[in-house]
């Protein structure tokens, strides 16, 4: 019997092409000694599901980007070592509530932690709220960096006059990039 056309490939072996080419990847990098051998014996789950077009695969990358796994506005009770929280089914707007145990509900939650020295996408490189760079900086860099074009908008900003120094009045020039040092990552209390 033919598949699908929308059909790629079962959940199982791509989970294992995955698994061996993240594996072929690390070693590449000569960082295989610093996961666990345990990471590799263990069956891995590749989330295959279509997001359709960019568009798609923003409305499904959204939550992880923006928002926590449940809001304290979402959590109706806590009483008796059992939590129950309201939630909304794909696809409906009904809103519904779940009853779970307490440990249950841990677990749940702590599927959407990251793992130590992971970060969320929007505390990271150009998205930090630390970063000064524009767009188009960004654009352009990657563009120098892999050597492909970025489709730049046809609207350019108007180029700024240059720096001027405040006590002579003569244009600064540039000679020397100056990056801040590397920070080291935060250690977070880990639970046993």
């Amino acid at each position: 019997m033919p598949s699908r056309n929308e059909f790629y490939l079962p959940v199982q072996a791509l989970s294992l092409i995955v698994r061996a080419k993240f594996r072929e990847r690390i070693k590449k990098a000569g960082r295989l000694n610093e996961i666990p051998v345990s990471v590799w014996r263990a069956s891995w789950n590749v989330n295959c599901q279509a997001v359709g077009d960019a568009e798609g695969s923003l409305k499904y990358l959204a939550p992880y980007v923006f928002r926590v796994a449940i809001s304290s506005s979402r959590i109706v009770s806590v009483e008796k070592g059992r939590v129950t929280f309201s939630y909304k089914k794909k696809g409906s707007s009904r809103p519904r509530t779940r009853e779970v145990s307490a440990l249950e509900f841990l677990r749940l939650f702590l599927q959407h932690v990251l793992p130590w020295g992971f970060m969320k996408v929007r505390y990271y490189g150009f998205l930090s709220p630390g970063c000064r760079m524009s767009l188009a900086e960004v654009r352009a860099r990657i563009q120098i960096a892999h050597g492909f074009a970025v489709t730049v908008p046809k609207v350019m900003p108007e180029p700024q006059p240059p720096l001027s120094c405040r006590q002579c009045g003569k244009e600064l020039e540039g000679y020397r990039l100056i990056l801040p040092p590397k920070r080291k990552p935060e250690k977070q209390a880990r639970t046993g």
